[in-house]
């Protein structure tokens, strides 16, 4: 694996032809010294607060550290990949009326379904299938907004197309088209403020200050969601299950954001308040395509582990927790993400690895493009002195080279 590959051996090359010292870097991104050589030297992987950190203080985007997006030469990449510039012409178009040669829309009942299926292929993470669908997709909704013939049809469509505007972002964001998918959130929000749902507008902000935290800027996230939760709060006396899921979904968001600001107190703070959201719930919900109830936030409570450092806890947490076969592949990838860098940071290099062979087989195609599996296996081949034929194999697997 060539070391020219890794965020830190990126963030050097960087940072020096800006003209840069590592002391005034570490300054400008409020990270230690002693955190910023050992990333750039190999010594331990960036982490994604790191990332957004460095990536800011750089005044470059996110993505000139990761290589993002990631390109492999299969056919089911290159399908993936191939829907992007038809993506990038619907954002643009989010407003155009239909021609009056367009074929119109089918009815709201065949889109609802047809919504239903780009959402499942989010879930399981099948990027190839979900770049087919989601351009025409979104196209046809766009033309249902016009063509409606009551309020009611025209507010069900928005509707409908708000939850595909968040598959398409969430399409954009795991191929690592990160400038997209931020496009994405703004026709998300433009999209959810006509749906008449004051739940899908919160949805928004969940989404918002996700891109916030992608852009380093812990405290425009933290006030995004704190307006959240205060619009909201006012509903939960009486609340439906889904208020519950969207406040527990938003105290989520609201401990990430914490932890990667490096406030631990706060995080956990976040996490409780979920966890009772969750107790509310009692199962596992799927309200606006956003997986929350007590499975998800005990994933969550492995992943903030993670995100503060604490391997040690991260681990603990994990065994005692059973994810259900009904889970998303989405959610059960990403966690087995988290814990391949639990290990590592536990010490446990071998589970760590056993990790990232699981969350390829729950979900390859996450797995492929994440960054942080990228980080992870280049901190595994360092460690090893000779890197074992796993190693080497799940590495040119994502597209890592000798």
């Amino acid at each position: 694996m060539r070391e020219t590959d890794s965020i830190g051996s990126r963030t050097a090359a960087i940072r020096k032809l800006k003209g840069m010292s590592g002391r005034h870097l570490a300054d400008r991104a409020h990270i230690s010294y002693s955190l910023l050589t050992k990333v750039e030297t190999g010594k331990a992987p960036a982490s994604p607060a790191f990332t957004a950190a460095v990536a800011r203080a750089l005044a470059v985007p996110v993505n000139d550290l990761t290589g993002q997006p990631y390109r492999r030469e299969t056919r089911s990449d290159e399908l993936a990949h191939a829907a992007v510039p038809e993506l990038r012409r619907e954002v643009a178009s989010y407003t155009l009326p239909p021609a009056d040669e367009d074929v119109p829309p089918r009815p709201l009942a065949e889109l609802d379904a047809a919504v239903t299926f780009a959402s499942e292929m989010r879930h399981r993470v099948n990027l190839t299938r979900l770049g087919e669908v989601l351009p025409p997709l979104l196209a046809e909704l766009r033309a249902a907004t016009f063509v409606a013939r009551t309020d009611t049809e025209r507010v069900q469509a928005y509707r409908l197309l708000a939850e595909t505007w968040a598959a398409a972002g969430q399409f954009a964001w795991k191929l690592g088209y990160i400038d997209l998918s931020s496009m994405i959130t703004d026709r998300y929000e433009w999209a959810a403020a006509h749906s008449d749902d004051h739940l899908a507008v919160c949805i928004g902000d969940y989404m918002r200050a996700g891109e916030l935290v992608g852009a380093g800027d812990w405290t425009g996230a933290e006030r995004t969601i704190a307006y959240a939760l205060r619009r909201l709060e006012a509903d939960l006396g009486t609340a439906a299950p889904a208020t519950w899921s969207t406040w527990g979904n938003l105290h989520l968001k609201g401990a990430l954001i914490a932890a990667r600001s490096g406030d631990p107190d706060a995080a956990w703070d976040h996490h409780r308040e979920a966890q009772a959201a969750a107790d509310q719930t009692g199962v596992d919900r799927d309200d606006y395509r956003m997986c929350f109830g007590p499975t998800n936030v005990a994933i969550w409570g492995v992943g903030l582990a993670v995100e503060l450092g604490d391997g040690t806890t991260a681990v603990e947490r994990s065994q005692t927790l059973r994810i259900p076969a009904t889970v998303q592949r989405e959610r059960a990838g990403h966690h087995y993400i988290d814990l391949a860098r639990g290990y590592l940071q536990h010490g446990d290099k071998q589970r760590s690895l056993q990790c990232l062979y699981t969350a390829r087989k729950v979900a390859p195609q996450q797995t492929r493009y994440h960054p942080m599996v990228h980080e992870t296996l280049y901190a595994l081949a360092r460690a090893e002195r000779r890197s074992t034929d796993t190693l080497r194999s799940l590495a040119t697997w994502v597209g890592l080279q000798d």
